[in-house]
């Protein structure tokens, strides 16, 4: 084998702590891919590939980039599945949700009108306590830089945050992370200062506190590229040169003279998007008619793209103009809707921001209904779930119907991770949470509707928020100029747009979706269609978003002030009780044969915890039944304490007293009476109650 390695001190803390090194090997191993490269990072190790298909995909409209984050359970070591499988089946959420973080980083530093296909695939050979993802997007990018596909890499990729120790730290271990503990939890991505796709949790995190660990992280992603230039200048290839479909002058003449002076109307219609569509259509139309014997029409479809993108960007920068005529910092009109929709239902919510409408249901049920996540990297019981639906009719369309999207997906877990936040504690609210957002009509940023959405069915269900929160999708609008005053240097022109829609969502330079309390933060999602986005662009980005958010926030709550004082009849009710440790095993009994009598005789749902903690789910009175059996079972006789039993028994040298159906007490012959008894049987029968007390517990 032929190999050569390069090291790299990554992580730490920012005061000067040190991280550990970064290995990236370089081998013939995965020879016959166009770009491979083997990185370790402590015991975690990821093998990332990439390949570009040798010719063009004919009739292609877009650029077709795959990846996949392959996670293999050998990584663990252990054999992991079911009894009856063992072999890695479809990608689990975290999985997915991973391919989606190195997608978002890479994609926009790919030429967008390139037709080859592109696919990196990161298979997860080792996994430590360092984290899988973060190290999955350096070896991407490290992947893309040493290979002949054209790229505008490299970029790097951190995870940084407060975490147990209530610092800002950069690579926590997966301990630190997954304990629950931080306060807030970034990867970011990017390259040459600027940020090209965040992924983060807050508990309520001003936007200050987040631009800060920003900065940092941008300092530790510079660290990073230099480390993957250095291994380019030495290893790299030489691109490829794609050639490109030229505009024909006929075409952009009858653009000229047949859809540009009808461009701006369309656009500056109004709210919707249907203008804008129409006239694709139609220049799509006029094009087929022109060249009868052509197939492909990529350059005419770019070229309407691009004079698209190229007026919506002039009047949001020069004249502070948006394509429904809102203010930069305007939100499209409100609709809050708590309840209302259905008896059968536990809570739901309907939220309307302009033409994106969203329909949110939470059903409650009992801690046996949680989640069990048998993963490669954690095996967790998830107690509160937020999955979103993205049908074709909601955006006006006809598409397939099935297997959930990883579009879906992420959307889902965006607004599990924002809402997770303010959620109470398991103590104080032991149900499991279960809530479905609906996007019934799409005009732009449905996830962040569907945190608005299900904020108001928690509230309408009575789950005891700490805060209601809400999302607001944040654009850019942006375009380097150059300065007359300025020596010749180049200065970006920009404006952040609040609310983004329809052609602003399609061809604004971010999508920056920000949720939050009016405390402060708990999720943000970043991508980008440029290279990256400056941090101080971000951060006043996040201060506009929170000016949003405040508006929406006093929507719903004209609406629904709190959460209602009690949850729903629908819902099953729940009580705890706590036993002892030491009496687990006699309430579930050989082969778990007592709790399934008393399951059956009550009809309550019964879950014991570790630590003697009894969840008792049922309806009508199930539970207050299951619980006087159950405390009855594992009373704990005191010293001192009076009762009244049935003598069950009589021998020699004395009698058995029933205390509870669970427990009998004996009592000596000498405790019996005041005076010397010689006969037990002359005062004492079976089927008496007497009167007792406990004078030892044995």
């Amino acid at each position: 084998m032929q190999k050569k390695e390069y090291t790299e001190e990554i992580g730490g803390l920012p005061t000067g702590q040190a991280g550990k090194k970064l290995i990236a090997t370089f081998s013939d191993l995965a020879e016959q891919a166009h770009g491979s490269v083997m990185l370790q990072y402590g015991d975690t190790i990821v093998l990332a590939t990439a390949c570009m298909s040798k010719d063009a995909q004919a009739g292609l409209g877009y650029f077709n980039l795959t990846v996949e984050y392959v996670e293999r359970f050998y990584a663990s070591g252990k054999i992991l599945g079911s009894r009856f499988m063992h072999r890695e089946g479809k990608p689990s959420e975290d999985a997915v949700l991973s391919s989606r973080v190195i997608d978002r980083t890479l994609r926009p530093l790919f030429d967008q009108s390139m037709r080859h296909a592109v696919q990196v695939v990161v298979t997860v050979i080792s996994l430590g306590e360092e984290d899988p993802t973060v190290l999955a997007v350096n070896a991407a990018s490290l992947a893309l830089s040493v290979s002949d596909i054209p790229w505008a890499g490299p970029v790097g990729a951190v995870r940084i945050g407060k975490y147990s120790k209530d610092v800002l730290e950069i690579s926590p271990s997966q301990k630190e992370r997954l304990e629950d503990q931080y306060a807030y939890d970034l990867i970011v991505c990017g390259k040459d200062g600027n940020v090209n796709m965040i992924e983060a949790a807050a508990k309520q995190i001003k936007e200050e506190e987040i631009e800060e660990a920003l900065n940092e992280a941008v300092k530790e992603v510079a660290k990073l590229e230099n480390f993957q230039k250095k291994i380019v200048s030495e290893l790299g290839k030489e691109k490829r040169i794609i050639d490109k479909e030229q505009l024909n002058s006929e075409s952009l003449e009858l653009f000229n003279k047949e859809i540009l002076p009808k461009m701006e109307e369309a656009l500056f219609s109004g709210p919707g998007k249907k203008e804008i569509d129409a006239l694709h259509t139609e220049w799509n139309n006029l094009v087929k008619e022109k060249y009868k014997d052509r197939d492909s029409f990529m350059s005419e479809d770019d070229l309407f793209d691009n004079t698209e993108n190229e007026i919506l960007h002039k009047k949001a920068i020069e004249e502070n103009k948006r394509a429904d005529g809102r203010e930069m910092d305007g939100l499209r009109d409100l609709y809050v809707q708590a309840g209302g929709l259905s008896p059968i239902l536990h809570g739901s919510g309907i939220f309307y921001r302009g033409g994106t409408h969203v329909l949110s249901v939470l059903t409650l049920a009992g801690p046996e209904e949680r989640l069990l996540v048998d993963g490669m990297q954690n095996k967790i019981e998830k107690r509160f779930m937020h999955h979103y639906n993205f049908p074709p009719y909601s955006s006006g369309e006809v598409g397939r119907m099935g297997a959930t999207g990883r579009r879906e997906v992420g959307h889902g877990a965006l607004a599990e991770k924002a809402l997770a936040m303010v959620l109470p504690e398991v103590i104080n609210f032991p149900y499991t949470i279960r809530i479905v957002s609906e996007s019934m009509a799409s005009n732009g940023s449905t996830s962040q509707a569907s945190i608005c959405g299900s904020t108001i069915a928690l509230m309408d269900a009575g789950v005891p928020i700490k805060a209601p929160v809400a999302g607001v999708a944040m654009g850019l609008m942006s375009r380097v100029a150059r300065s007359r005053g300025n020596e010749g240097k180049d200065n970006l022109e920009y404006k952040i747009l609040t609310d983004i829609q329809g052609p602003e969502d399609h061809h604004g330079d971010m999508d920056f979706k920000v949720a939050g309390s009016r405390a402060g933060i708990t999720a943000i999602q970043l991508d980008v269609k440029v290279e990256g986005v400056p941090v101080k662009i971000l951060g006043e980005a996040m201060l506009q978003s929170k000016k949003a958010r405040l508006t929406i926030l006093d929507k719903i709550e004209s609406v629904i002030a709190a959460p209602r004082a009690e949850i729903s009849p629908n819902a099953p009710k729940i009580l705890i009780i706590k036993i002892s440790p030491d009496k687990i095993g006699l309430v579930i009994g050989s082969g778990g044969k007592t709790i399934k009598d008393i399951k059956e005789r009550t009809g309550a749902e019964i879950t014991i915890e570790d630590d003697g903690t009894v969840y008792l789910t049922g309806k009508d009175d199930s539970t207050e039944k299951a619980k006087a059996i159950i405390e009855e079972m594992t009373h704990e006789f005191k010293e001192g304490e009076l009762l009244k039993g049935e003598v069950v028994k009589i021998a020699d040298f004395g009698v058995f007293v029933s205390l509870n159906p669970f427990t009998d007490g004996m009592v000596h012959i000498s405790e019996i009476a005041p005076f010397r008894v010689e006969r037990i049987n002359d005062i004492i029968k079976e089927g008496m109650i007497v009167p007792v007390k406990v004078i030892k517990v044995d």
